[in-house]
C-alpha cells in the first residue's frame, strides 16, 4: 500500500495479486522445466513465492525490482539461494543475465500506466531475454496491452481470471506455438 501511494504509476495495484490469479498465470508456463526465470517488477513477492515453489533446486530466479525498499524486503523475506534480486528497471533486464536467456519471464508490471517509450523498451526486453521456445507471462487489468503484445510475439494466449481484485487478464506470449 505504501509503495502504491508513493508511486501509483509504478505499482500495479493497491492490493497484491491474489494467489489464485498468480497460480492461474504461472500455470500457463512450465516453470519446473525452466533453468532460468526472470521476474520483472516482483513488488512484494507474491509471484516470487509461487515461482520458487515451482522451480527445480538447480534453477535460478532473477527478480528485477525498481523500488529499492521493495527489492531489499524481497531479498530479506525470500532467503533462497536460487533467488537473485536486482534493484533496477525492467528496461535493463538483459544487463543482469550475463548472456543467459530465460525460459520463462513473469511480469505483473503496470505496463499501461507507464510512458509509451518505457513500455516499448520493457516489451523489447521481454522479447530479447526470452529463450527460444520460452514463455513470457504478463498480467494486466485491461485489454490495452493486447495489440502491443501480439505485435511483439507471434503467439499470444489469453486467459481471464475473475479471482482477483480487480479481475485480471493473463497473457502467455511466445515466439512459437506452445499449445501442442
Amino acid at each position: 500500500m505504501r509503495a502504491f501511494l508513493a508511486h501509483p504509476s509504478r505499482v500495479g495495484a493497491v492490493l497484491p495479486t491474489s494467489r489464485w490469479a498468480v497460480r492461474d498465470m504461472l500455470d500457463m508456463a512450465d516453470l519446473h522445466a525452466a533453468d532460468l526465470v526472470v521476474e520483472l517488477g516482483p513488488g512484494t513477492g507474491v509471484y516470487t513465492r509461487e515461482i520458487l515453489a515451482r522451480l527445480r533446486p538447480d534453477a535460478r530466479l532473477i527478480a528485477i525490482e525498481r523500488d529499492p525498499t521493495l527489492a531489499r524486503l524481497l531479498a530479506e523475506h525470500h532467503r533462497d539461494p536460487r533467488l537473485h534480486v536486482v534493484c533496477d528497471s525492467a528496461e535493463n533486464a538483459e544487463q543482469h543475465l550475463e548472456g543467459a536467456a530465460a525460459q520463462v519471464v513473469v511480469s505483473g508490471l503496470p505496463l499501461t500506466t507507464l510512458p509509451s517509450d518505457v513500455r516499448e523498451r520493457i516489451v523489447g526486453q521481454m522479447v530479447t531475454i526470452l529463450a527460444p521456445g520460452g514463455t513470457n507471462l504478463v498480467l494486466q487489468y485491461s485489454t490495452m496491452m493486447r495489440g502491443q503484445l501480439e505485435a511483439a510475439f507471434p503467439h499470444v494466449r489469453r486467459r481471464f481470471t475473475p479471482w482477483n481484485v480487480p479481475p485480471a487478464l493473463l497473457f502467455a506470449c511466445s515466439m512459437t506455438d506452445q499449445r501442442s
